[in-house]
């Protein structure tokens, strides 16, 4: 089931697989037939660990989501509660426990994920149900393996808790998960960093292992640590990305390695007969590298994925046709055994083909095109310091009130800033269209540095951009040799720092590094002896780069571009607290009045 997580340079099952084990323990804990009761947003995270087969196996019988009022009946002997933290859950739980059959008791038991929290527990005390507990218990779940090298927390609102509540809870969680990984694949030797999280995490991290006197006995997996804050660059959620995942994410979203997609196009290719009997419900696909084509393809510009297709097509093709030159029994029992893999690749290619077609509907379209121009105009420098007349066109038309922010915001980022009066006509022209209630929103995007006033300072974009070669024109999306094909001549700048320390070093970009917010820090982690790595000639080094605040699927696909290139000399894995899109990360910096009201 996640033999996609063995075919990386680390092999992340190990983690895997110590997270089932953690999870086989609590259940065993609770004797008996069990029904759980789920926080509805653990239940991606969970799926990518644990599938309903191994809970059977430990006496799971039913499953719920959580909601107010009597969980529903099942004879069961134990009722167990799967929830993050937080105090509005306790109440449903409350309610939950206090509205139980007196007659029919059973055993309840709560586990945290990831972290126990006594400011819960004394919730269910006021609401006099703590007794009713007869087990609570924490499941460390910080870091998530969701593909061969790729890990995430999905802690769904990290950034705003950084920098908009200065909460530094997803910090400790990212720390913790750093000493949980080399608990398993040893100490990590250097540690760099970029912005104030980053420090804070390292601190964090450093401490504990102070604190931690053992040594993980463990030949060092990973050479490098690189800690980077989102706030570092601003700029690459807010653009659109232009690879095949990118885009999948941009219009329909990832969620936890699935995507759920319209049915239409998927139905008419099985049904042979029109519009009859189409199915209403979305298409939902896994997307990871398990999948052969996939992993082929997610990457690329969407530029450059009809012609992988139409390629991998003809390949199907042929091998089908090979069974005419089957004569002899071996011949016709070899081409049998590669029956069903062929079928396998057959139907991946029909689904891809009909993604590729979806999303090219949109990528076509002249809004699509227009939004994208706009877009490469700030980021080459062009008119950022005045109001754009797009903008001005996508608000009279009330188009979604996001696509504006990013734009907004876009603007601001590659201008260090706008001009009051430019940034007050915006304010006012949203507010009027959207809504005043939209003002604690403007407000959240200034207090995190995207939506500002220019100050006395000279914009230092264009001398970051010039510097690490954030715009490099004519990109080769067919066939790329840099990294900026992910976003067709932009080039990520969280991506760019990593290929600079890797070669030739951050010495060289001091200068640039100043102007960015933040300190930059050098770590070293003393390695424990005759646990020093030992490099054969031509052996690559191992980095782990670790996103605080989010990545992007565009800027993982530049690092793995970055990792196959052939005299890169190193191989990144990526870590994060969140897998974003400019959408997605906007919306968790909204304030939804209409929501927090009584």
């Amino acid at each position: 089931m996640a033999s996609h997580l063995f075919c990386g340079r680390v092999n992340l099952n190990i983690l895997r697989e110590a997270a089932r084990k953690d999870l086989r323990e609590f259940l065993d804990k609770c004797s008996g037939s069990k029904a759980i009761v789920w926080d509805e947003y653990l239940t991606g995270p969970f799926g990518l660990i644990a599938q309903y087969s191994l809970l059977k196996e430990h006496e799971v019988e039913k499953m719920f989501t959580l909601k107010g009022g009597r969980i529903p009946s099942a004879a069961v002997k134990n009722i167990v509660f799967f929830v993050r933290p937080r105090l509005e859950l306790m109440d449903i739980i409350a309610e939950n426990v206090a509205s139980e059959d007196k007659l029919q008791p059973r055993d309840f038991h709560i586990l945290f994920v990831p972290r126990r929290s006594l400011l819960c527990e004394q919730r269910l005390k006021e609401k006099g149900v703590l007794h009713s507990f007869t087990n609570i218990d924490e499941y460390i779940l910080d870091l998530i393996p969701y593909d061969g090298d790729l890990l995430s927390m999905e802690s769904e609102s990290s950034f705003r808790e950084c920098y908009l509540e200065n909460d530094q809870t997803s910090l400790y969680h990212a720390a913790k998960g750093l000493m949980t990984l080399q608990a398993l694949y040893g100490t990590i030797p250097q540690i760099f960093g970029k912005g104030e999280c980053a420090r804070h995490v390292a601190n964090m991290m450093l401490r504990m292992k102070r604190e931690f006197a053992g040594h993980a006995q463990i030949l060092p997996v990973f050479d490098t640590l690189l800690l980077l804050d989102r706030n570092v660059d601003l700029l690459t959620p807010l653009a659109t990305q232009l690879t095949y995942e990118g885009l999948i994410d941009e219009i329909y979203g990832i969620t936890n390695g699935y995507v759920k997609l319209p049915p239409e196009k998927f139905a008419q290719k099985k049904q042979g007969e029109g519009g009859k009997d189409l199915p209403t419900e979305p298409k939902k696909l896994q997307l990871n590298s398990a999948e052969e084509l996939y992993a082929e393809i997610r990457d690329k510009n969407f530029n450059a994925v009809g012609a992988a297709l139409s390629k991998k097509a003809k390949i199907i093709s042929a091998a089908f046709e090979e069974r005419h030159n089957a004569k002899t029994v071996g011949e016709i029992k070899q081409f049998v055994s590669q029956l069903p893999h062929m079928q396998a690749a057959r139907s991946s290619l029909a689904n891809h083909t009909s993604i590729a077609e979806l999303v090219k509907d949109i990528t076509i379209s002249e809004a699509f095109f227009e939004s994208l121009t706009v877009e490469q105009e700030f980021m080459t420098g062009v008119d950022t310091d005045k109001v754009s007349t797009y903008i001005e066109d996508c608000i009279a038309q009330k188009d979604p009130l996001i696509k504006i922010l990013r734009l907004v915001c876009m603007q601001s980022v590659c201008n260090n800033g706008l001009k009051q009066k430019v940034l007050d006509y915006y304010k006012k022209e949203i507010l009027q269209t959207y809504g005043y209630e939209h003002i604690l929103t403007l407000k959240n995007m200034e207090k995190v540095g995207l939506l500002k006033p220019q100050s006395t300072m000279r914009n230092n974009y264009p001398t970051i951009r010039k510097t690490l070669k954030l715009w490099m024109e004519d990109a080769n999306e067919q066939n790329p040799n840099d990294i900026s094909y992910v976003y067709s001549g932009y080039a990520p700048l969280s991506v760019r720092l990593t290929q600079v320390l890797a070669r030739p070093g951050w010495r060289s970009i001091e200068e640039v590094l100043k102007i960015l917010p933040g300190p930059h820090f050098e770590e070293r982690q003393q390695v424990p002896t005759g646990l020093h790595k030992k490099r054969q000639p031509g052996e690559n080094r191992t980095t782990l780069v670790f996103f605080l605040g989010g990545v992007t699927y565009a800027e993982i696909a530049a690092l793995r571009f970055l990792s196959n290139m052939e005299d890169s000399g190193t191989e990144y894995i990526i870590a994060t607290t969140k897998l974003i899109n400019g959408t997605s990360w906007i919306k968790s910096l909204m304030d939804h009045p209409e929501e927090n009201s009584p």
